[in-house]
């Protein structure tokens, strides 16, 4: 049998039932795209390749509580295992957030197209990465996995203006970033 031809709802029912080759499959099939997701909340690729490997080992250990709901849905599942272990993570830690008790006006110049075209892929991650904490995880969970204010106050354990807070100063610091990466003060 070849397991890189079997679709992923066979592959989970085969992970599920201990079979090793399959678990190598799973692996194969979703390393690559889960460290990126990972290096998204991790300030380090030592930290992203740990909790990389964290996940595939506890989606390889609850697989059997996986439910098929089409394609795409496994790595869809196995994703969120991650995500909820970056988040408790950084609940873990206990982070402190300073009440918004004054508006503040960003500003810093939005990049353009052509500045966002220059900075290499990796780079970009590098740059989300290199956010504190608290500003890497609600900046992920908003601007890339499309999570509400509402539902990201509820998973941090943080108000929703909190949460938008956060996501201002986690933009405009990465803002700051790029500009200074493609050689532009404001």
């Amino acid at each position: 049998m070849s397991y890189q031809d079997i679709d992923e709802q066979s592959l989970a029912e085969l992970c599920s039932n201990a079979d090793t080759k399959a678990g190598d499959e799973l692996y194969r099939r979703y390393a690559a795209r889960l460290m990126t997701l990972c290096r998204r909340y991790s300030s380090n690729s030592d930290d992203a390749k740990d909790l990389m490997q964290e996940t595939l080992v506890k989606a390889l250990d609850k697989i059997s509580s996986f439910q098929y709901r089409g394609e795409g849905s496994l790595y869809a599942w196995i994703s969120r295992i991650a995500i909820n272990r970056a988040v408790n993570d950084i609940r873990r830690h206990r982070w402190r957030f300073i009440p918004l008790g004054t508006r503040f006006e960003d500003m810093t110049p939005e990049p353009t197209e052509q500045d966002m075209s220059c900075i290499p892929r990796e780079k970009l991650l590098d740059l989300i990465s290199s956010l504190p904490a608290e500003r890497r995880a609600v900046f992920n969970l908003y601007c890339i996995e499309g999570y509400s204010h509402k539902e990201i106050s509820k998973m941090l354990g943080i108000s929703e203006k909190g949460s938008a807070g956060v996501l201002a100063k986690a933009r405009k610091q990465l803002k700051e970033k790029i500009n200074e990466e493609v050689g532009r003060h404001n």
